[in-house]
């Protein structure tokens, strides 16, 4: 009975899981080692996307400073201008007060006038001056 009891499907069951048993290590091996793989290209790629991402908002932050440099520049330019105008008109209405108080009588009252002329343009200035320091 013995010789019966080892060609039964048990012992054919036994002797097929001995053989896998060193495939199935390999197997499970290789699934390991593949899952070790995509966790590390998942890594990599993360990685390399984050590196396209800051680079990406680097250059765009970049663009927009240039823009706001030169935006701020042109409003210097032309504060400036501004600035050299109005300097320039209260230097005409000085020379002419100075001349209109020479030349003043006492019948007229022209340097009063001009006197206020001249204080409403350095209130002027005054206001572009601290715009231009708000500005700077």
């Amino acid at each position: 009975m013995q010789a019966s009891t080892e060609s039964s499907p048990l012992h054919s069951r036994r002797a097929a899981t001995t053989r896998n048993g060193p495939s199935a290590k390999w197997f499970l091996l290789f699934w390991i080692l593949i899952i070790g793989l995509s966790v590390y290209a998942v890594y990599s790629y993360t990685n390399y996307l984050k590196d396209q991402v800051l680079n990406q908002l680097s250059q765009q932050s970049q663009q927009q400073l240039t823009l706001l440099k030169t935006d701020y520049e042109q409003k210097i330019a032309v504060l400036s201008s501004e600035v050299q105008e109005l300097q320039s008109t209260v230097q005409s209405f000085n020379e002419l007060l100075t001349f209109t108080k020479d030349n003043a009588s006492a019948k007229t009252d022209n340097s009063n006038k001009l006197y206020t002329q001249l204080s409403e343009v350095r209130k002027q200035l005054d206001t572009l001056k601290k715009e231009m320091d708000l500005l700077k």
